[in-house]
């Protein structure tokens, strides 16, 4: 139960399962729009919060004592920024509060309300939109606790599950299979034939992988001023056969509509190369390879169906992960909820802690020159007054059935004040 006045957690935005693409295009605020966005939640009251703003979602996570009005004030900003009317706003976005907000703070970061699951660059959105809301002055103590809280509980996950560790798209699919054929990627030399879409997404996510050296090739005029652009080598076409023995990876997608690399040719390029493994990805539509090239022994032949169902075993292994990220988040709420208990009992311990002191005091003061057996005699005697009084009251109520019940009330002063078992038993 929240404490009247104190800040409570809310989430207010609209996502890809709530809204459309047409909604969250409207709702999309750029990085330099941010500042003036802040200044709005502040002039709604809103002292602590963060703007999450991608092509999934555009939500607020933030703090705020009166959460639903604060809530309200945010949507109709949406309806201003969005030119939208509430109406439409509140049947295309959601809003969350308490441990509701923070179960799906810590979701997020966990990249567990993602459209693709466990997609790594979630996390670093997060974190980009944290800093950024810190540099305009909105993360206080609290806010940057639960987002403390939320990076611990996205580690968990990424460390204990397997939801960020099998491919799920075309390209990163192909870089999964280079790994497990190459292992690291930096020693590696990568042919790219051609200029088509595909080759050039699986050639970036390759890249992106630890690849660093790459030829370019291809029957386009193109081919070797776009190579200089990206900083790649050039082959000329012509001597496709030659550069086929230098690649531990060829990347394919020409567009000739024909077959360009045939089973010949790739022996040849793995006798030359002492049969040192070649992986081929063919993106071509229709296929660049000849399908033969699968029966040559240290070749290694992925079409565009092949790397399909590897993304799509990935997919399949992290929807299975995500029932165990569940957890890790519940533990995390859990975990969340005993520290904010803890805390909130300090005050009293302090307080207790005082008030026993001053008893203290007040004994010496009272009783100068008593010796120590005496002394703490008496203080027994005065800090057990109030208990032994209290304790009274309620046996008798306990007799009329008004009580919590002498077993409960047994209970917990053993767990305040009574001796551990082991002493009791002996």
């Amino acid at each position: 139960m929240a404490v009247q006045g104190a800040p409570r957690v809310f989430v207010v935005g609209a996502n890809h399962r709530s809204s459309t693409v047409l909604l969250r295009d409207r709702l999309f605020i750029e990085e330099s729009m941010m500042p003036r966005a802040f200044d709005r939640l502040r002039a709604a009251g809103v002292e602590q919060a963060l703007i999450l703003s991608t092509c999934d979602r555009t939500e607020i996570q933030g703090l705020h004592s009166a959460a639903e009005r604060a809530v309200a004030d945010i949507r109709r900003d949406f309806g201003a920024i969005g030119d939208l009317g509430e109406d439409e706003i509140g049947e295309q976005s959601y809003a969350l509060y308490d441990d509701a907000a923070l179960r799906h703070i810590f979701a997020v970061a966990a990249s567990l309300d993602s459209q693709v699951i466990g997609e790594p660059q979630v996390l670093g959105q997060v974190r980009a939109s944290h800093r950024l809301a810190a540099e305009c002055g909105m993360v206080g103590s609290e806010l940057d606790a639960i987002m403390q809280a939320a990076y611990g509980v996205a580690k968990r996950v990424r460390a204990e599950t397997d939801i960020a560790r099998r491919s799920v798209s075309i390209a990163s699919a192909a870089a999964q299979v280079a790994q497990d054929l190459h292992g690291d990627l930096s020693r590696c030399r990568v042919l790219v034939v051609g200029l088509g879409e595909i080759a050039e997404l699986i050639y970036e996510q390759l890249r992106q992988s630890g690849l660093r050296e790459a030829t370019l090739t291809g029957p386009s005029r193109r081919i070797e001023s776009t190579a200089r652009q990206r900083g790649m080598h050039f082959a000329p076409y012509e001597a496709l056969s030659a550069a086929l023995a230098q690649a531990d990876i060829v990347v394919s997608a020409a567009g000739t509509g024909r077959r360009i690399v045939d089973a010949g040719m790739v022996e040849a390029a793995l006798a030359a190369r002492r049969r040192r493994p070649i992986l081929f990805l063919d993106g071509g539509v229709p296929a660049d390879l000849d399908g033969a090239i699968e029966e040559c022994d240290d070749a290694f032949l992925y079409a565009l169906d092949d790397l399909e169902r590897v993304a799509l075993e990935g997919r399949a292994r992290r929807q299975e992960a995500a029932a165990e990220a569940w957890r890790i988040v519940e533990d995390g709420l859990a975990a969340w909820r005993r520290r904010q208990s803890e805390r909130g009992a300090a005050p009293v311990v302090a307080a207790l802690r005082g008030h026993f002191n001053d008893i203290r005091e007040q004994v010496l003061r009272d009783n100068p020159g008593a010796d120590a057996e005496e002394a703490t005699r008496l203080l027994i005697n005065r800090l057990l007054h109030r208990p032994t009084t209290a304790l009274r009251a309620i046996a008798a109520d306990d007799d009329t059935g008004n009580g919590p019940g002498e077993e409960r009330t047994d209970r917990l002063i053993q767990r305040l004040f009574g001796p551990p078992a082991d002493k009791e038993d002996n």
